[in-house]
């Protein structure tokens, strides 16, 4: 007699043969170089590497437990197996493409930051608005701090340990950060910009680096004292809260449709603000979002529609993107070539402070430390977007993604006006 479990059990083997045979094609075709052109087989392609390094890497000893697991074999992983030819380089190209100039990681972005504002209970994001940028100064001063003290003990001057090394890392990425720093200094301080550049660099990959190992062992700790963390809730007392306003609603694919379709809009939205306000569009979109959620003007099923599409961005494109993040912006060869001992410890030392100034202050303003350490203190030291996710995603802390972009956007921003200060009243 056949049982609905044996009938069951069967369906299921079938399933992953069937997958199994889909993966093998995407692989051998990625590794031949017969890939099809476009979103197609760029998606493809990340996927499934995505899906069969994010499945090794959540199962093997030590890393999957302190350093991120997944996430960490993702990003490394692909960059090696890209970077050193294994792949096709013309794949690899295509990624870059398809992540950069292909608008990849904007959506992402855009998707999470929508529907984790929009899934928050409003009254725990009135608490934490205006509590959060004190965790972000805090962040970057004990970072500075600590890196011209450790600077001025290696026999570099406090001045070069801070804006060559501390400011670039917690100054919101390669675009948003280096490149504009680059341009305040080069004509202030005498070197010229691809000077300044080669140094800036590796500083941001290895401090990008170091920030998600961090994460993995943050989380990590969270587990081995509780007490220290929300599990993904950044206020103090405020999960009880949360899970009593939320009701989860059934999902069917128009209301994915629309979570989607109001992700997208959020973000022409903030592009649309940012070419008549200067800042960036992230931080627009996240300001316009939090300003539309605290007074109540998105019906309840829209939000709870966009917190549906944020779910099913994270749960089956998150392994995608950071094949995105390991081709296109993580270089194994600059990181490794940069690699002397005073260098890795002043980046160490910048990205350590960054997490006990954000954890120390976070918890005076009514936070968790380790969600404050991770979002205020991580995700101003690494590489801006692309960091977050990764940071995040290490941590398993995805629905934190509003607050790691106002530490990549808004931070960076006050680091630059940081920086610009303090060349002006050198210089």
């Amino acid at each position: 007699m056949i049982t609905n479990d044996t009938m069951q059990a069967s369906s299921q083997g079938a399933q992953k043969v069937i997958l199994t045979i889909a993966a093998a094609i995407i692989l051998f075709a990625t590794f031949e170089n017969k890939m099809p052109g476009g979103m197609i087989g760029a998606l493809g392609a990340m996927a499934i590497i995505g899906f069969v390094l994010n499945y090794i890497g959540d199962r093997t000893p030590i890393i999957s437990q302190f350093f991120g697991g997944g996430a960490i074999v993702v990003i490394f992983g692909s960059s090696y197996l890209f970077h050193k030819g294994i792949f096709p380089t013309e794949t690899a190209d295509q990624i870059t493409t398809f992540m950069k100039s292909g608008g990849f990681l904007a959506f992402y972005v855009a998707s999470l930051v929508t529907g984790s504002i929009f899934g928050m209970s409003t009254q725990t994001l009135k608490k934490a608005a205006l509590k959060y940028i004190p965790v972000i100064l805090g962040s970057a001063a004990v970072a500075c701090l600590l890196t011209g003290l450790v600077g001025m003990l290696v026999g570099k001057s406090f001045y070069d340990a801070v804006m060559l090394i501390a400011l670039p890392i917690m100054g919101g990425g390669m675009g948003a950060g280096a490149v504009p720093l680059v341009q305040i200094m080069s004509g202030k301080t005498g070197m010229d910009a691809q000077t300044l550049m080669s140094q800036m660099v590796p500083a941001l990959a290895i401090g990008n680096a170091i920030a998600i190992v961090m994460a993995g062992l943050l989380n990590k700790l969270g587990q081995v004292m509780p007490s220290l963390t929300g599990n993904g809730e950044l206020i103090r007392g405020a999960t009880a809260e949360v899970e009593s306003e939320e009701k989860e609603a059934a999902v069917d694919l128009k209301m994915l449709a629309i979570g989607a379709l109001l992700a997208i809009s959020m973000f022409f939205f903030g592009t649309l603000l940012s070419m008549v306000i200067p800042m960036h569009p992230y931080a627009l979109m996240i300001i316009s979002i939090a300003l539309i959620k605290v007074s109540g003007l998105m019906p309840k099923a829209f939000e709870q529609a966009a917190h549906a599409w944020y779910k099913f961005v994270v749960g089956n494109l998150t392994p995608a993107l950071l094949v995105g993040i390991g081709v296109a912006y993580t270089n194994l060869d600059q990181i490794i070539a940069a690699l002397t001992p005073m260098y890795f410890v002043l980046v160490f030392v910048t990205v350590l402070g960054a997490v006990i100034g954000a954890g120390l202050i976070g918890r005076m303003m009514g936070f968790y430390p380790i969600e404050a350490a991770i979002t205020g203190g991580l995700c101003m030291a690494n590489m801006g977007g692309t960091g977050d996710v990764a940071v995040l995603a290490a941590s398993r802390r995805m629905k934190l993604m509003p607050f790691a972009q106002i530490s990549s956007r808004i931070g960076g921003a006050f680091m630059l006006i940081l920086a610009t200060l303090v060349v002006q009243a050198i210089a």
